[in-house]
């Protein structure tokens, strides 16, 4: 899978797909039926597939000091479109000159002069342009006059109502990495860089991974069952807490994953850890006995979950 950045100036090779519109934040099963849907068009015209997502977030333009929100860094997206067929990635750059265009130019000098497309797949309820003027309707007429044609998918509804990205942020708030991996259609994943810390975990015995938790949306503080891809493609079952730190001297929101049967020296490499499931909420603790006494427990709880599957 190609990804391909922008939209201008790009090669015949780059252009002519059939596409999925959106922001794709965590690809959940809602978004999956766009892409389904721009997948059956790509094989009717014989063109190439293609998601077209935007980064960064348009949140992001709009309210800079808005508190973190994403639910998958860019290369997370990459990696989950191409599993489901992608054959290239187009990430948008929104700034100002895409936040000024109207819904008709950006049809037109976007989707038609830039990417030239064949089919746009869009969900139910998106809108684009200038004020969100844009809604599934204009871009039929949009296709019906520039020559492409489109698809709107239907609202895919799961245990908790509509399936969208607001619904998997409140499931990671409530502890529910269950719930959101249902949404999802897989498990939330946090990636990141594995940092040096104090390595008092190291000191107690049980040595973590910390990877800050950055522009995530973030899940409830607690501790988790967890799963982690190394950056060899290792996976590797552990017990992880994230939050602040508050017995042993609080840090900025941050994952702590302790690795089960692993002893490595990762500073510096990329990891992404599953949430499988949440345990307890973070506490501070009277002493740091106590509190290793408690990821002990925690440990084990963990490692029962981890063998059942879960």
């Amino acid at each position: 899978m190609r990804v391909i950045h922008g939209w201008k100036g790009l090669s015949e090779a780059d252009r002519g797909a059939a596409v999925a519109l959106g922001h794709f934040d965590g690809v959940h099963l809602g978004h999956q039926r766009v892409i389904d849907d721009a997948r059956e068009a790509a094989v009717r015209l014989g063109a190439p597939l293609g998601v077209i997502s935007f980064e960064p977030h348009a949140r992001m333009h709009f309210h800079p000091e808005a508190p973190p929100f994403r639910l998958m860094t860019p290369n997370q997206l990459a990696r989950r479109v191409e599993r489901l067929g992608a054959d290239r990635l187009y990430l948008l750059p929104f700034g100002v000159e895409m936040a000024s265009f109207s819904d008709q130019a950006f049809a037109e000098e976007v989707l038609v002069e830039g990417l030239g497309v064949r089919h746009v797949a869009v969900g139910f309820d998106i809108t684009f342009g200038k004020g969100r003027t844009g809604d599934p309707e204009a871009m039929r007429r949009y296709g019906a006059r520039l020559g492409f044609s489109v698809s709107v998918a239907s609202e895919v509804a799961g245990e908790a109502g509509k399936i969208s990205s607001t619904a998997i942020r409140e499931a990671l708030r409530d502890g529910r990495p269950d719930l959101a991996a249902r949404l999802l259609g897989g498990a939330f994943a946090i990636e990141g860089v594995v940092q040096k810390g104090r390595q008092l975990g190291r000191k107690l015995g049980f040595p973590t991974a910390n990877v800050p938790l950055g522009d995530y949306a973030p899940p409830r503080f607690g501790v988790y069952a967890t799963r982690t891809r190394l950056a060899d493609g290792r996976r590797r079952g552990g017990v992880a807490n994230i939050g602040v730190n508050p017995t042993t001297g609080e840090v900025d929101p941050r994952l702590e994953v302790w690795l089960f049967d692993f002893d490595e020296d990762i500073y510096g490499e990329v990891i992404e850890t599953d949430l499988v499931a949440f345990l307890r909420p973070e506490e501070r603790f009277a002493s740091v006995e106590i509190m290793v006494e408690q990821i002990r427990r925690d440990a084990a709880l963990a490692r029962e979950i981890l063998s059942r599957g879960a």
